[in-house]
């Protein structure tokens, strides 16, 4: 008998994408019909099976959660994690935390893994190159097959499935409210690449909160930069980015940024360049992490309660979990978010 094979290593043999893969199997009709027939045919000769999620469902439970993060090291979700343990625990659930390190290939094999009889739900928050490929496929099978789904932090409207977020328009409004209030007349926003949905979204914010106070949004304040550079082995080409923003702006005296590592570094770049925080530059970042706390000086920032979004995604599984036959009703919950004020402003 051959060995089953997955669909990491059929699109691997065949020299295609994962998602190419799967839609080939369903008969998409955005896959030549070359391509359908090959994956196929592959498929029968390996004895592929997909995951039979329902059946799995229907027959027993596991009470275990599958959580699919996009990083581990990262503050907010290490603290969405303990909110979602503190619920499951409580309510007899285990919980098997998974990693797409932000990419789409790895979030499906985590997927496809969980699904298979190991989990009853998952609680996740998707990854980068998903939200910039804009293919759910993999989000909606798993709905589809009986198995439910609660996003978090970065969500799609396109899912049908309960969503928990903050409200980042009023987050970033907020701090750069306090920068305007303080007296900052040259606000520059760091932030991500428009495909990410939080970044995008906070840097409405921004615009919102100028043009609130009658102040034209200049092009020159503001710095979009590549999320690969949040990484390790990136770090300096991010400071070389903010330093040239500096560079281009002598006028500077106030940064928004929208997490809290881009306001780390802007604050390590306003030192080298002689300015005093916050006497001559103010900074303000996003998510209350541990950076925050203890950098020098303290960063003000703006906290998403990173606990209660856990809790809360962890509320909504278990309660669709144990309630299956009710009729489905689908809500986005909005955890409201807090101006944490520290030294970094005046």
């Amino acid at each position: 008998m051959k060995k089953k094979v997955t669909l990491k290593q059929m699109a691997r043999e065949l020299d295609v994408s994962i998602s190419t893969v799967s839609k080939a199997l369903r008969n998409s009709k955005e896959i030549s019909e070359d391509t359908r027939d090959k994956v196929q045919a592959f498929a029968k000769l390996y004895n592929y099976r997909p995951n039979n999620i329902a059946l799995s469902l229907k027959n027993r439970k596991t009470k275990t959660i599958g959580i699919i993060i996009p990083e581990i090291v990262h503050h907010f979700f290490s603290k969405v994690i303990r909110g979602i343990e503190l619920v499951a625990n409580k309510r007899g659930y285990n919980v098997i935390v998974g990693l797409s390190n932000e990419s789409f290939d790895k979030e499906v094999i985590n997927m496809e893994m969980l699904a298979n009889g190991s989990i009853d739900g998952f609680i996740l928050s998707i990854s980068k190159e998903t939200l910039q490929q804009q293919d759910y496929h993999h989000f909606n099978e798993t709905i589809s097959q009986g198995m439910p789904i609660v996003m978090f932090d970065r969500v799609v409207n396109e899912i049908n499935c309960d969503k928990v977020i903050v409200d980042d328009i009023l987050g970033s409004k907020k701090a750069v409210n306090k920068l305007i209030e303080t007296g900052c007349k040259n606000i520059a926003i760091i932030t991500t690449k428009d495909y990410v949905s939080v970044g995008r979204l906070r840097t409405q914010g921004y615009l919102e909160a100028l043009e609130e106070h009658k102040r034209i949004p200049e092009s020159r304040l503001i710095l979009k930069v590549d999320d690969k550079l949040v990484s390790e082995d990136h770090l300096e080409v991010l400071e070389t980015e903010i330093e040239l923003l500096f560079e281009q702006n002598k006028d500077l005296d106030g940064i928004f940024a929208v997490n809290e590592l881009y306001a780390i570094i802007a604050m390590k770049v306003a030192r080298k360049h002689n300015k005093r925080i916050p006497e001559d530059i103010q900074v303000i970042g996003f998510t209350d992490g541990v950076l925050s706390k203890h950098a020098t000086p303290s960063l003000t920032t703006v906290s998403q309660h990173g606990q209660k979004i856990g809790e809360k995604t962890a509320v909504l599984l278990i309660d669709k979990l144990e309630n299956e036959d009710e009729e489905e009703r689908y809500q986005t919950v909005i955890i409201e978010t807090e101006l944490i004020e520290r030294e970094s402003t005046k």
